[in-house]
């Protein structure tokens, strides 16, 4: 294995994204054959080094949760179909028009906040685009049929079973937390709102890796069944409505799942096998899960975005041909 290979890739973002730290796990059949942590967790003098229990911003790593949230919603019947109009359970309002579950859960909706107003930027199903509104929108249909918030479903099903310590949406920052690097930037990755509606989520990399690990193993720990595999299919299998751009990315549950055909842009790399799936936050943070290679991937950085002149497709695709040809 060329271990090496796969740190230096990462060493090599962490130069050059504006971050203190970061750090990178790596499993292989289950096994952990790469764990390694860099810098500090903050500007400030003094500051923390990097560790197995820092606390990472997941950013929008965190919709591997919501869209977990979603599945076991639909595998228990709250809700019937992928298919069914969102208009079903928050009313029949015109702006919604023939959006569904589908398109929420698959960037397909069309949909977007406008000076705190719902607008439609075009026809659902028919291109895609990155807005948070779906999972606001998902919040509301998952606490009217179940009568609990994402984060309590969450909690119940995979913090409790999985004994996740270091993984929450937080109120309130401790030691453990990672300082995000930012010039003046809003501060969009705090809230007092801990319904898993919003970015306040984190998690050391050791628990978003083991998260990762029970996706590759289909629900099971320990070769003990513990989340039904259907829900990890669910997530994890390709259920963007065919009538998208051919070219535009391909979603499961959220997660960015690798086609047959390789069309377009995405943020896997076009080397990683059919069946990939991973997920990439706005702090570089990165999980990535290769089932034909036995393969679970994750880094951790602290960066709020990236500075001019990174091209993080590139950085992205880089980490995952690295990981798949070094171990795979």
């Amino acid at each position: 294995m060329e271990l090496q290979t796969i740190l230096a890739q990462v060493k090599k973002t962490f130069t050059e994204l504006d971050c203190t730290g970061g750090g990178v796990i790596i499993n292989k059949h289950g096994q952990t054959v790469l764990e390694e942590y860099f810098g500090v967790q903050g500007q400030q003098e003094g500051a923390k080094k990097v560790g197995p229990h820092t606390l990472f911003h997941l950013a929008s790593v965190r919709k591997s949760y919501v869209g977990f949230a979603v599945a076991y919603v639909i595998y228990h019947n709250y809700i019937v179909s992928i298919d069914d109009k969102l208009s079903d359970y928050l009313g029949n309002r015109e702006i919604f028009g023939d959006v569904s579950i589908r398109h929420l859960l698959t960037h397909t909706h069309g949909l977007r906040w406008q000076n705190e107003k719902i607008i439609k930027e075009y026809k659902a199903g028919c291109d895609w685009a990155y807005r948070d509104i779906n999972v606001d929108l998902l919040a509301e249909v998952i606490i009217k049929v179940t009568g609990k918030t994402i984060s309590e479903i969450v909690d119940e099903q995979v913090f409790q079973t999985l004994s996740l310590t270091e993984t929450n949406w937080f109120s309130e920052k401790n030691e453990q937390h990672i300082e995000i690097i930012h010039n003046d930037s809003p501060f969009w990755y705090e809230s007092d709102v801990c319904d898993g509606s919003k970015m306040n989520m984190y998690s050391s990399l050791m628990e978003l890796a083991k998260w990762g690990q029970l996706h590759l193993d289909k629900g099971k720990l320990n070769g003990k069944q513990i989340i039904s595999e259907e829900i990890i299919q669910l997530s994890t299998t390709i259920q963007s409505p065919i009538s998208k751009p051919k070219h535009s990315p391909t979603n499961g549950f959220f997660w960015l799942i690798q086609p047959q055909q390789r069309k377009g842009v995405t943020e896997i790399s076009p080397l990683l096998p059919k069946g990939s799936f991973q997920l990439l936050g706005y702090t570089s943070v990165a999980l990535l899960v290769i089932p034909e290679e036995n393969i679970v991937a994750v880094r951790g950085f602290n960066s709020f975005g990236s500075p001019e002149g990174f091209d993080y497709i590139k950085d992205i695709h880089d980490f995952g041909s690295t990981v798949y040809q070094s171990i795979g």
